[in-house]
């Protein structure tokens, strides 16, 4: 055991207080305790191990369970595990030994407790993140839940990333050693139902949710396997992504070839064969993350930096998402899918100025789409419709909402209503719900882009330390935005504990009903608007559609962009 000084120094750098008592959590099949700390209510075990160590011969292969030595009798989960490479950054602790679990519960529950499971799965473009980035600190977000009589337990894990996670050589595809972080994700998924009953929590009652890459991770553990096994999880929260477009063109092989010539790595002049591969899987970590970084920065504008991709491997991904979800290739679970109302002003180019300058930017990003189809979506987004600030040209956020739309939106309403479709199938009213976050707490920090990627964690995490985008102030928090913070973040854990957003004698966003009835099309729908001056549920379009939706004009825009050849030219 270590320490209490070490314990200690620990928690100050996680910003925890540790208790005089130590929580602990026993494996009463294998005989082991875990150790965790305390702070404000809260347990936690920080570093909790499912998968072995994926460095040496096992880097670029599938993992494996981890097993404890004989012997072992009490495991020390009150230290911050590492994170799994992606950056050089000296602060940031980091080894391939990185497949660890963060788990955390309300004080005082126990094996038996049967509390419903909450398992994040972070963002970052399948490059970077961490379960101990403090923007996920779910000390709140529990908090939030006991207060609501609705407790919940919540777990997150590391996962493999960039080229150690979705490297894409066909040396790998031939032993199905593909998408290597998602695979992660399913073990640590496993790990949860084995085993988080000795921390007090149910596995017949596993939600899982995610941001951005993230959540583009939970529609593909929905999809592994095109159905054919049982998944590990009840229901699923997707937040700003559902289908990643680009997910079935060369990038990431492009990438990974990439990285071979810059590692010297080209043996035999085939950046694909079994020898490329092998000389990576010798060099350091260190120089291969190196190389990798250098790789990823020299092509950010051109790909916004999403070089590494999930890939239809006829394993985990059997087709092409969008291919899986139009077949109903996938288990009916409930789900929320949303995005925020500006989400994609952070990752377009500021200095769009000009007509020219927006198809040029649409056409950087997809360059598959056709003269026709570009023509096509400058008419369905007219630069009429948008105006200009003392910041931005009306281009740029013409150019924003085209790719939000383009990479948040429109696959969200292709799944969501492929998930209705199993549900109406059963002569059950679907369990989908759509959001629109249109309130955020970093308003004065991002002066004119609006409700930004990200903007929803605040409040679902109930954490307004400002840890994502604030690097200059403190940001300003209203009332409305405290009280938006306690209902949006019991409504997640509801919806957790009873398949809904909204329930009454409970302090969550009102009157959140299904996105769809027993019977309509794809755009016959209803989504929450989350925050704002005009909250609550609204139709895309006609009666009953809310100033802030309708404008969208979701609708025509997503029937077009939903289109089988459009799909193909997006490329997912």
């Amino acid at each position: 055991m270590v320490s209490y000084f070490f314990m200690a120094l620990a928690a100050i750098q996680l910003g925890l207080t540790v208790a005089t008592c130590m929580p602990i959590a026993i494996d009463t099949q294998a005989n082991i305790t875990y150790q965790g700390i305390q702070h404000n209510g809260v347990e936690q075990f920080l570093n909790l191990p499912y998968g072995r160590d994926t460095g040496g011969q096992r880097r670029f292969s599938n993992p494996e369970l981890y097993v404890f030595p004989p012997n072992t009798y009490a495991y020390d989960a009150t230290l911050p595990g590492p994170a799994c490479p992606q950056s050089m950054e000296s602060s940031l602790n980091q080894s391939e030994d990185c497949l660890k679990l963060r788990v955390a519960r309300p004080a005082g529950v126990k094996e038996g407790d049967k509390l419903p499971v909450m398992v994040f799965i972070y963002g970052g473009g399948l490059f970077s993140g961490h379960i101990n980035n403090p923007a996920y600190d779910p000390e709140n977000l529990i908090l939030q839940s006991v207060q609501n009589g609705l407790p919940v337990i919540y777990a997150a894990m590391n996962y493999r990333l960039n080229i150690f996670g979705f490297a894409l050589s066909e040396s790998l595809r031939a032993n199905k050693s593909l998408n290597l972080g998602l695979k992660d994700q399913r073990l640590a998924l496993e790990w949860i139902q084995q085993n988080v009953g000795y921390f007090g929590g149910d596995p017949q009652r596993v939600t899982i949710f995610g941001q951005s890459s993230g959540a583009l991770s939970v529609t593909l553990q929905i999809l592994a396997y095109g159905g054919s096994k049982p998944i590990p999880f009840h229901g699923a929260i997707m937040e700003s992504t559902a289908l990643e477009p680009g997910s079935t063109s060369n990038i990431t092989v492009d990438t990974y070839n990439a990285v071979v010539e810059l590692a010297s790595c080209n043996i035999d002049h085939n950046p694909q064969s079994a020898s490329s591969l092998e000389c990576l899987r010798a060099l350091p970590m260190e120089q291969l993350l190196n190389i990798t970084i250098t790789q990823h920065d020299s092509t950010a504008d051109q790909n916004d930096g999403d070089t590494y991709l999930p890939t239809v491997d006829g394993d985990f991904l059997p087709l092409a998402s969008s291919e899986l979800t139009q077949k109903g290739m996938f288990p009916k679970v409930p789900v929320m899918i949303g995005w925020t109302q500006d989400d994609a002003t952070l990752f377009t180019k500021t200095n769009i100025n000009t007509s020219s300058d927006t198809r040029d930017f649409i056409h950087l990003f997809f360059p598959d789409l056709t003269n026709a189809t570009l023509s096509a979506l400058l008419k369905l987004y007219p630069s009429s419709d948008f105006a200009p600030t003392a910041n931005f040209s009306a281009e740029f956020y013409r150019s924003a909402t085209m790719f939000r739309d383009m990479l948040f939106v429109c696959p969200s309403f292709l799944f969501g209503h492929a998930m209705a479709q199993k549900y109406r199938a059963d002569n059950e009213t679907p369990s989908v719900y759509y959001f629109d976050q249109n309130q955020t707490v970093y308003g004065n920090l991002i002066k004119g882009l609006g409700v930004v990627h990200t903007a929803e964690l605040a409040y679902v995490f109930a954490n307004f330390k400002d840890l994502v985008l604030n690097s200059t102030g403190d940001i300003h928090p209203t009332p409305g935005d405290f009280e938006l913070r306690k209902r949006e973040s019991r409504s997640w854990s509801s919806f957790a504990n009873r398949d809904r957003p909204t329930l009454d004698g409970h302090q969550t966003l009102e009157g959140w009903e299904p996105a769809y009835g027993s019977e309509g099309g794809m755009f016959d729908a209803e989504l929450y608007v989350i925050g704002g001056p005009h909250a609550g549920i609204s139709s895309l379009d006609g009666n009953g559609a809310k100033f802030e939706v309708e404008r969208q004009k979701l609708r025509e825009r997503c029937e077009f962009l939903n289109r089988d050849e459009i799909i193909s030219q997006l490329k997912y």
